[in-house]
């Protein structure tokens, strides 16, 4: 089974263009640790984003990402860990397989995006990375594309209830 198909169809022109945007070129762009396929993703201008550190309380969310650039240093830093990581599975399809997103919340030039990891890779060494938590981006139609305004990541998956 593969993991890369949009779910989305071509008809449903803001969804699928979300979709292909924060998980088609995000996975693509992450495992090749080139920003540059990204970057045009952005509103930079007012850009921010929070950490959630897994908590459901918003109380211990914090402001770190208060710009682009702070997020993009911290992007590209994550990819070369992982990119220095030895997987027993090619990176890109299990970032793919793990990768759930479904819920597109859309009200006019605004877009709210229910991203979700779950699961696990298996590295070289027979240890598991488990990815399991979720992002709320919230994007905006400029210049007729969707852009990333800002987010709410590496909130718990599931959310407590």
């Amino acid at each position: 089974m593969t993991h890369d198909n949009n779910p989305f169809p071509p008809a449903d022109q803001d969804r699928h263009a979300i979709w292909e945007m924060l998980v088609r070129r995000d996975i693509q762009a992450f495992v090749t640790q080139d920003w540059s396929l990204v970057e045009d993703d952005f509103a930079a201008e007012g850009f921010f984003g929070l950490h959630a550190h897994n908590l459901g309380n918003p109380d211990g969310w914090r402001l770190a990402f208060p710009t682009l650039t702070v997020y993009r240093d911290e992007w590209l830093r994550q990819a070369a860990v992982s990119a220095a990581t030895q997987y027993d599975e090619p990176l890109e399809e299990a970032l793919f397989r793990i990768t759930h997103m479904r819920d597109i919340d859309i009200e006019g030039a605004r877009a709210v995006v229910h991203k979700k990891f779950d699961g696990r890779i298996r590295r070289c060494d027979g240890e598991l990375e488990h990815l399991q938590w979720q992002t709320l981006y919230f994007c905006s139609r400029i210049d007729n594309r969707w852009k990333i305004s800002s987010f709410v990541g590496y909130l718990p998956h599931p959310m407590s209830a």
